[in-house]
């Protein structure tokens, strides 16, 4: 099976939570690699994703080294949404 990786840096304004990760991570910059491995059969190339994983600062004390974390996409794209949303003022 061909499989595919493809990475991408993502940008959160404010600092943001993963259910995943158990801490409140910071905002800026974070790399986000997606695996995806090809459909066969099809008479056209598509792929779908076999996984998605974002860098992150390790926990304390240890925040001078990255750990990379398994995510969902749905995961992922519930905290930009929430990151691109204004801010609740109630």
């Amino acid at each position: 099976m061909t499989t595919r990786s493809r990475r991408e840096s993502i940008t959160f304004q404010h600092p943001f939570r993963l259910r995943s990760i158990d801490r409140l991570l910071p905002a800026g910059s974070y790399d986000v690699v997606t695996d995806e491995e090809i459909i066969e059969g099809l008479s056209f190339t598509s792929y779908r994703r076999t996984a998605t994983m974002i860098t992150v600062p390790c926990a304390p004390p240890h925040t001078n080294s990255m750990e990379m974390i398994s995510i969902g996409s749905v995961e992922l794209s519930d905290a930009q949404r929430i990151d691109a949303s204004p801010p609740d003022d109630g």
